[in-house]
């Protein structure tokens, strides 16, 4: 049967109805519901809160297999929305929800606007359940209250992970977090890192970090993020320890857009072939990421750019400047349900206005090693520095990867990265190094294990033969 007649009205001027939903097009009662529900929708969206389908027709006329169909919409009043009905939050203060929820009261009623106050309460992490729900009837004065059901979590919870590289070694890791510090869906974060166990990279790092979020600080999409790290670098060309304080805002924009400014107090001391130099540094870092990917574990379509802008000024003798980098991703599912994915990444950094021995060595730039060129020692490219060598003043490094199932939770990988890292600051001038391998994973349902096996391609000779690495999670 093919429709005859296709009507649904009134609608709203900016519905849009199904494709399929028009005279001569294949009939079907999906395509109808899809009609229904779409012409719902496109006056709820225009303030219509409570618009619903008042009636239908639908005559088949079988000598001419013909359906006509007609449904009929009653959009009803433009609402405004009323009060929020909190309930389930036992340890969050009532107040502290409707800020976070941010559902204007005496504003027009928009869904979207409701599906982003779900968002927003379920990105806290305090809630392990999150319902918004219309009343049933509309207030006298044309308001619609809105009931927030929530079901709260666990207020601690912990984890630990680790990695292995065959020439990084062991990197143990583990945090602590208190999801509602003080009944406001506040978050306090500890993590620690111990990194380069019977590894061949310097010696052993140890890193202790802690970070405070405040959820609606400014505006109900805005968060407050108070931050500290203590830390000891034990690297191939110089060792670091030193301390940094931080506090910073963070807007998400949209869904996949967040923003975010802040200031760092950063001390550290640091040991190389040219002797023992103290760095104080006050950045302003400006960070911007855009993310359309369909999932952050393992992604399979889509793409994210994360950007930071960080202007730095010195003390005691330290140098002034701004430091950049980048990161962006691309995902290609070639039409195969996920089974078979091109990846690809390219990462750049550069340090503007600051001599070579400007900033500290942490935060210079190398390459090689799981977190840049596979196959290739870790920070085995840099740049000379009298006597030893140093990070650059930038770093350009691309990866690719083909990645195929062969099963519902195996996967083989292809995998090609090269990096650059020069004197300059122009990404991409410098010496360069590049790698390939295969790897393998597992996917466990919350995220793939991952074991690569990379060898060297070309430059930094004199290195391992292959390298192993062993993690949780995509390497990009």
């Amino acid at each position: 049967y093919r429709f005859g007649r296709a009507d649904v009205g009134p609608v709203a001027r900016r519905t849009e109805l199904p494709e399929g939903y028009r005279s001569g097009a294949p009939a079907g009662t999906t395509v109808i519901r899809n009609a229904a529900i779409a012409a719902v929708d496109g006056w709820r969206a225009e303030g219509h809160a409570k618009a619903d389908v008042s009636g239908q027709s639908i005559i088949a006329n079988h000598s001419s297999q013909t359906l006509n169909a007609e449904v009929q919409i009653a959009p009803g009043p433009v609402l405004r929305f009323g009060d929020l009905i909190v309930t389930g939050n036992d340890r969050t203060r009532e107040g502290r929800v409707t800020k976070i929820a941010g559902v204007p009261k005496g504003e027009q009623f928009d869904p979207k606007t409701l599906s982003d106050a779900a968002d927003r309460l379920r990105r806290t992490g305090t809630f392990r359940s999150v319902r918004l729900v219309e009343a049933e009837e509309p207030n006298a004065d044309g308001t619609l209250d809105i009931g927030v059901e929530l079901v709260e979590e666990k207020k601690r919870r912990f984890g630990f992970g680790a990695e292995v590289a065959s020439n990084e070694g062991v990197t143990l890791s583990g945090f602590w977090l208190h999801r509602n510090l003080s009944g406001g869906a506040e978050r306090l974060r500890f993590d620690f890192e111990v990194a380069g166990l019977l590894g061949d990279t310097g010696g052993v790092d140890y890193t202790l970090s802690a970070e405070g979020r405040r959820p609606a600080t400014y505006g109900a999409a805005t968060d407050l993020i108070l931050d500290a790290e203590i830390f000891f670098l034990n690297e191939p060309e110089f060792t670091s320890r030193g301390l940094s304080f931080g506090a910073g805002l963070e807007r998400r924009v949209r869904d996949d857009l967040t923003i975010g400014i802040g200031a760092k107090l950063a001390a550290s001391t640091i040991e190389d072939t040219t002797g023992t130099t103290d760095y104080r540094h006050l950045y302003f870092p400006i960070t911007a990421t855009l993310d359309r990917r369909d999932g952050p574990l393992n992604s399979t379509d889509g793409f994210l750019a994360d950007v930071e802008v960080a202007p730095f000024v010195g003390f005691n003798g330290s140098e002034a400047g701004t430091r950049l980098t980048g990161d962006f991703r691309i995902y290609e599912d070639l039409q195969t349900d996920g089974n078979t994915v091109l990846a690809a990444r390219l990462q750049f950094g550069s340090i503007l206005g600051a001599s070579l021995t400007g900033l500290p060595n942490d935060q210079r730039f190398t390459s090689g090693g799981g977190g840049t060129v596979r196959g290739q020692d870790y920070q085995s490219l840099d740049v000379p520095l009298g006597t030893g060598r140093s990070g650059g003043r930038s770093f350009l490094g691309a990866s690719f990867e083909v990645r195929q199932s062969v099963s519902d939770a195996i996967s083989v990988v292809g995998f090609a990265d090269v990096g650059i890292v020069g004197e300059d600051s122009v990404p991409g001038s410098g010496e360069s190094h590049s790698g390939a391998g295969v790897g393998l994973r597992y996917d466990t349902g919350i995220g793939p294990i991952r074991v690569d096996l990379g060898v060297p391609v070309s430059g930094t000779p004199g290195g391992s033969a292959y390298h192993l690495y062993i993690g949780i999670g995509q390497a990009f």
